[in-house]
């Protein structure tokens, strides 16, 4: 598969084959292959104080075997699973990279998941080691019978309820490692992503979907190895696995990584200042920044930016090409499932309010409920031809649900993605809604049954659901209907504890910023809660 610059997309995607190599490691095949140049620059990282570290590949090469043979030497290797929750700090890139050089298999999670949510995926994966800040550890239970607790920060010499200070245990490992033999269909890396029926689906990859994940590096951000990319994505997130790691060093270039709270006008400095060329942010954010004076900034290195996550509200898109001097925001669309399948390209016009088409080397469509192919112009569920490299091994220990998302047509498999699109006659996709529960807030996937388990536990709470609601900003907020039991009445205070609690029970992200007391729920005859009703409601949509 050679490097190619899309110039025409009907010729690119007509072209395209996958050539999947039979074995494949990311930190083999990619970071040692750059790192043969002993001076090209990998990672740029600064935090709000101000402090600045930059890493080489070859830097990040010998860091990475530290890693390795520090797991090894744990009694941790290949198919092993491992908890990596840091923040945006080098050391998360490291971890990654000497996981996956030994064949264990990351878990990357966000820093704001509770003790519950880690007991979760500990038990559900069968967690072996975590590697955290020295300020997350409390998280994980001393009674844990982990091979290994890494903590990063903090003083060097702690080694309390089994911890292993970061650095420290680096230092005596050796910098040389032999790699064991990784194929393509070997399991490489584990995201949990929220259901909307219950506890988090974790969602395993096989190490073929790391190399794939490089073509939309290729053809969506458009990377060379010239570029300083800068992706604000969660390191939790699988969205950062592609646009921060994986697809900018696959393509040689360099990633730019910021410690710090989101402020607008520190944004607009940094992209300055480090001279960045891609620019990968939220939609929220990007509602932030077109408000700024951004003539105020010299953004002239900044020659493209993408979106994903959410939409991008076509206003955005007008609004920033103005501000940045024709600079194009191109959005894109993705699933932890799939990874960045339907995309806007620089070479190609872009549609306000369009997902984009198909990424070369994917085959998407649309279905109505019977599983018929919908022709232009007309909303149904998006399937995603199959094989397909990029696509999941499984949802683990779930093969009821990992066959549920398949369907097979005419002797050929689909993936459901679960969304609701249409699809026009130039085959530009766009966005109709999800086909279940699942609220999209902020580019953070929430289940509704995770915020209702966390409401339950409250002893005001008899019943409760919890849905989607249209918020400027994030795009969708969750709000929850709540019916009280009798000891307890509708109050401000009442509104204000509930929210604070749930936030301690689940990750704080997942909390309800709306409540409204009620005092029934609707339901089916069985007994079920209808919450898409509930979501018209909120949406205006007549039911």
């Amino acid at each position: 598969m050679q490097r190619t610059q899309m110039h025409d997309y009907e010729t690119t995607w007509r072209n395209f084959r996958w050539k999947v190599p039979k074995h494949f490691n990311f930190a083999v095949d990619v970071v040692d292959h750059w790192a043969r140049d002993r001076a090209e620059l990998a990672l740029v990282w600064c935090n709000q104080a101000g402090e600045e570290r930059c890493y080489t590949f070859a830097e990040v090469s010998r860091l990475s075997k530290q890693v390795a043979n520090l797991l090894d030497s744990s009694g941790v290797g290949k198919g092993d699973t491992v908890i990596v929750m840091l923040p945006r700090i080098p050391e998360w890139q490291i971890v990654m990279v000497g996981c996956l050089r030994a064949g264990v298999i990351p878990i990357p999670s966000v820093t704001m998941l509770t003790e519950k949510d880690l007991d979760y995926r500990i038990d559900h994966a069968g967690v072996v080691g975590v590697f955290t800040t020295q300020d997350n550890t409390q998280k994980f239970a001393p009674e844990r019978e982990f091979k290994i607790r890494v903590s990063i920060g903090g003083s060097k010499e702690e080694t309390k309820n089994g911890w292993i200070n970061f650095e420290s245990a680096l230092g005596g490992q050796q910098d040389t490692f032999v790699s064991p033999e990784i194929k393509s269909e070997d399991p490489a890396i584990l995201y949990y992503t929220s259901g909307s029926t219950g506890k988090p689906k974790g969602v395993l990859h096989a190490s073929r979907a790391i190399f794939a994940w490089r073509v939309s590096g290729w053809y969506w951000l458009d990377l060379h190895k010239e570029d300083t990319i800068w992706c604000s994505a969660d390191t939790g997130w699988s969205k950062s696995g592609t646009s921060v790691l994986f697809g900018p060093w696959s393509c040689g270039a360099t990633a730019f990584m910021y410690e710090g709270p989101f402020e607008p006008e520190v944004r607009l400095e940094l992209l300055q200042r480090y001279r960045v060329t891609v620019f990968c942010a939220a939609a929220t954010e990007l509602r932030h920044l077109i408000e700024q004076d951004i003539a105020r900034y010299d953004l002239t290195e900044l020659r493209l930016t993408v979106s994903a996550g959410e939409s991008v509200n076509p206003e955005i898109v007008t609004r920033w090409r103005e501000l940045t001097n024709g600079g194009p925001l191109l959005d894109g669309y993705g699933q932890t499932e799939t990874l960045m399948t339907v995309l806007n390209y620089p070479c190609m016009a872009v549609k306000p309010g369009a997902m984009g088409r198909a990424l070369p080397g994917v085959e998407a469509a649309v279905l109505n409920d019977k599983n018929n192919f919908l022709p232009a112009n007309q909303s149904g569920r998006l399937v995603i031809k199959l094989p397909n490299p990029q696509m999941m091994l499984e949802y683990i220990h779930d093969p009821k649900q990992t066959k549920a998302c398949r369907v097979k047509i005419d002797g050929e498999e689909w993936f459901i993605t679960g969304d609701v699109v249409h699809m026009d006659k130039d085959g530009y996709l766009f966005y109709r809604g999800r086909g279940d529960d699942v609220i999209n807030s902020a580019g953070y996937r929430i289940g509704p049954v995770e915020v209702e388990n966390a409401l339950m536990e409250h002893p005001a709470v008899r019943e409760c659901a919890a849905v989607a609601s249209p918020h400027i900003e994030r795009g969708e907020v969750v709000k929850a209907f709540i019916i009280l039991n009798s000891s307890f009445e509708e109050s401000d205070d009442l509104v204000t504890e509930l929210k604070d609690f749930s936030k301690h029970i689940t990750a704080p992200y997942k909390y309800p910023r709306k409540i409204e007391f009620v005092t029934e729920l609707p339901k089916t005859v069985s007994g079920k809660i209808q919450r898409r009703k509930l979501k018209d409601r909120e949406f205006g949509r007549s039911t």
